[in-house]
């Protein structure tokens, strides 16, 4: 803005962001080329008022992202909605990976039980092995090397509109939209 002689406050951009990315993200997670059907899922701390809240993020075994979800809380219940809405989105996977979390185990249980009340008779194979999970590990280090210097949120919607911000350009810059295009007609695509 400021090379085309366009003066813009912080707070502008900050209003900006709030508005449009979550509108961005769910462009984003419609179109996203397709993913690998085994995935890494795990969650990671995010300071919002003072207090942490999780973010769950789910990746390929190609470091592909998948989904993400801002939760208040770390229990079945999130799980299952990270689950149901990033099925919803890219399909069964064969198989998920995951830490040893009680509440991520317990919640793809309760996804295969659903899965199999509908009639699907393969369920999700669930690993619980914590070094295979380097991948995603690794991952959360873009969204903490960009979170860290804001020294948290002030709000439960600005902390996820700005995540999801962050997390659709990532996803741009692992070439996940449209491969072969430069980053910002990605996201001029994403934002039309």
């Amino acid at each position: 803005m400021a090379e085309r002689g366009v003066r813009v406050d912080h707070a502008t951009l900050n209003r900006w962001v709030e508005r449009y990315s979550p509108l961005i993200a769910a462009n984003a997670r419609r179109r996203k080329v397709t993913a690998d059907r085994s995935w890494r899922m795990d969650e990671t701390y995010i300071k919002v008022k003072g207090e942490w809240v999780y973010l769950y993020r789910a990746v390929d075994k190609l470091g592909k992202t998948l989904d993400f979800m801002l939760s208040k809380r770390r229990n079945k219940t999130a799980a299952i909605r990270f689950f149901a809405r990033a099925l919803e989105v890219n399909g069964l996977p064969r198989k998920i990976v995951i830490d040893r979390s009680g509440a991520n185990t317990a919640g793809i249980n309760a996804v295969n039980r659903m899965l199999k009340s509908f009639g699907c008779r393969v369920p999700i194979e669930m690993v619980r092995i914590k070094y295979l999970n380097n991948m995603i590990e690794q991952d959360h280090r873009s969204i903490k090397k960009r979170v860290r210097p804001m020294l948290g949120f002030k709000s439960f919607a600005s902390a996820s509109a700005t995540l999801e911000g962050i997390e659709v350009a990532n996803m741009i810059r692992k070439g996940q939209m449209t491969p072969g295009l430069c980053p910002f007609a990605q996201f001029a695509a994403l934002s039309a």
